[in-house]
């Protein structure tokens, strides 16, 4: 069989253009499930990580080997719990002491997988496992105890496999040797599962006392959840106790969904000089596995439904990752919303304190009173804006100093304003997020209740630029030669003075006494602006300012927010969407085979 065909229903191979749609597909749920992150810590994200992470490392060490190479040997896992025997099996399955065995724990640190001389080239590349380095072994040819025998582990024994030709294993099966599944050392309990993720077939010992444990169990059901071919091997049984264990072992096998496991006793039995069981103890194993190494049907049975199983079992998988990822999405669109919402209020309060006449209040009103002068100056311009035309000009061209007092007055008062709308969105925003888990992580030890360094500055700078552009405004307007000779005579800071008090008493937001000062204030602004651009002009100069200044506080806090705004990554990821369909296509691929 190629590597581009697969096994149908009836024996026979699928064309390979299904084969390379299949490994098309396992290719991009592979780059896609690589790029969901996760960063937000919610509930049950650090499982789903860690899911995650096996998910892709099942991917690289088996199913897409599998699927580019269908004719590979079956890899059969020897796994299992501490000082189960694991080790002294192997060595009995190949008749010498190929592999350490030991009474110190754990003896298991460095996998070994032994295989026939003609399968090597299907393992020495990194076609299986490919995260783990290769290094040749030989057999040992003088007989060595077998606690001696194999390489002996080294700091770097979880990042490679040893490989070991010998004949006794049979053509089309290779043994792995791995960890202890519970071992003490928790890189050997992570490479134990990583391997037994590889597997075509697992030989999973047990004890007669241990055979209940939780660990070993917990891997087990997984097996039943990849369909996978499971041998069961329950070690060291007394001969009396032999019906009894059996008996509740095939028991539990069968109420977890296992009941096709093969159970084989190996009994209780002493060890000779080179640490090797009775060769009859292990016969039974060692003529199941040559009778499928045997069977070329059969092996490519085994493959196929493990191969199916995986894929099943990585569609559920996939999905969890999905549900995962659109939980992050909206926990971060719950956190963004926070912090949008806190600077748009901001954004609001600080146009409501421009427009409702609350800025004419303290130093912008005197100055602005300096400016046009006093009560008796005021009913003259109501009488007739006209008759002191001349004075008002003269007033303006004498005095300009109180129109710069009056802008340096309404920046004043409008950064006061800005800046204190956002660190009370700060604060609003900070207090949200750190109510939340995700919101508190994302923060973790920075104080972000306050306005950014140097942001008071970019506020000023920022109001200058608008009284800049109000002057702009002005000198557009009275581009033409009657009405320019009459903004030249009462004067362009004069005129841009009177704009922004125009701007900032668009509503009426004033009360009692000030309604007489400070409003009728503004109303001389207007009347003078009217008189000289007219009342259509004014009308549409203070909707102009007030529109421009709307969107320079906009921007000032967009920045702010922004501090929030870009700890918040999710969106970078793969949409959750993208995981759900590839989990879909997973399950249909599964269920096609």
């Amino acid at each position: 069989m190629s590597s581009q065909e697969t096994p149908g229903r009836d024996g026979g191979q699928l064309p390979s253009a299904r084969t390379a749609a299949a490994v098309g597909l396992l290719e991009a749920v592979r780059r896609d499930l690589g790029a969901t992150g996760l960063p937000l810590a919610l509930p049950g994200a650090d499982q789903a990580r860690l899911d995650i992470r096996q998910a892709l490392a099942q991917l690289d060490d088996y199913i897409l080997p599998r699927y580019r190479s269908l004719e590979a040997p079956l890899l059969a896992v020897v796994g299992g719990s501490t000082g189960a025997g694991k080790s002294t099996l192997v060595n009995g399955l190949v008749g010498r002491p190929v592999t350490r065995a030991g009474a110190i724990r754990p003896t298991t640190r460095q996998p070994i997988l032994l295989h026939h001389p003609d399968d090597a080239g299907w393992f020495e590349d990194q076609r299986v496992l490919p995260s783990l380095g290769r290094i040749r072994g030989t057999v040992v040819g003088a007989p060595l105890p077998a606690n001696q025998a194999g390489p002996a582990p080294d700091a770097a024994s979880t990042d490679s496999l040893v490989l070991i030709a010998d004949a006794a294993v049979p053509a089309g099966i290779a043994l792995l040797d791995a960890p202890d599944v519970d071992s003490i050392a928790e890189d050997n309990r992570r490479l134990a599962g990583q391997l037994l993720a590889a597997a075509d077939l697992w030989v999973f010992v047990t004890t007669a006392n241990r055979y209940a444990d939780a660990v070993p169990w917990k891997l087990l059901l997984d097996a039943a959840a990849r369909d996978i071919m499971v041998a069961v091997v329950l070690d060291r049984v007394p001969p009396a106790a032999e019906d009894e264990v059996s008996a509740d072992l095939l028991a539990m096998l069968s109420r977890e969904g296992l009941g096709g496991a093969r159970l084989f006793v190996v009994p209780e039995a002493a060890l000779d000089g080179m640490g090797m069981l009775p060769p009859e103890a292990v016969d039974p194993l060692r003529g199941w596995i040559q009778e499928l190494a045997a069977d070329a049907a059969g092996r490519a049975e085994i493959a196929r439904r493990t191969l199916n199983g995986t894929v099943k079992a990585l569609g559920n998988r996939v999905e969890a990752a999905a549900q995962a990822a659109e939980a992050q999405q909206r926990a971060a669109e719950v956190l963004a919303s926070d912090a949008r919402g806190a600077y748009r209020d901001a954004v609001d309060r600080i146009l409501e304190a421009t427009r409702d006449g609350a800025l004419l209040r303290g130093e912008v009103l005197a100055r602005w009173q300096d400016f046009v002068g006093t009560g008796e100056f005021f009913r003259a311009m109501e009488q007739n804006i006209g008759r002191f035309r001349d004075r008002l000009g003269a007033f303006f061209r004498g005095e300009p100093t109180p129109a710069v007092r009056v802008e340096t007055a309404i920046e004043t008062g409008l950064q006061a304003v800005i800046i204190d709308e956002a660190a009370n969105a700060a604060e609003h925003t900070e207090q949200r997020w750190r109510s939340d888990p995700a919101g508190r992580q994302l923060l973790g030890g920075d104080d972000l209740s306050g306005p950014s360094e140097g942001f008071e500055e970019k506020v000023a700078a920022e109001i200058r630029a608008w009284q800049g552009s109000l002057m702009e405004l002005i000198r557009t307007e009275g581009q033409g030669k009657r009405t320019q000779a009459r903004w030249l005579s009462f004067g362009i800071n004069g005129l841009g003075a009177a704009l922004m008090i125009v701007v900032f008493s668009m509503t009426a937001g004033l009360t009692g006494l000030e309604v007489g000062v400070a409003g009728g204030t503004a109303a001389v602004g207007q009347r003078l602006l009217e008189a000289v651009f007219g009342e259509d002009a004014v009308r549409r100069l203070a909707r102009t300012a007030r529109e421009d200044l709307h969107v320079r506080c906009q921007s000032l806090l967009q920045a702010e927010q922004q501090r929030f705004l870009s700890r918040l990554d999710v969106s970078d990821g793969v949409p959750p969407a993208v995981l759900a369909e590839h989990a879909t296509g997973l399950r249909r691929l599964a269920a096609a085979a």
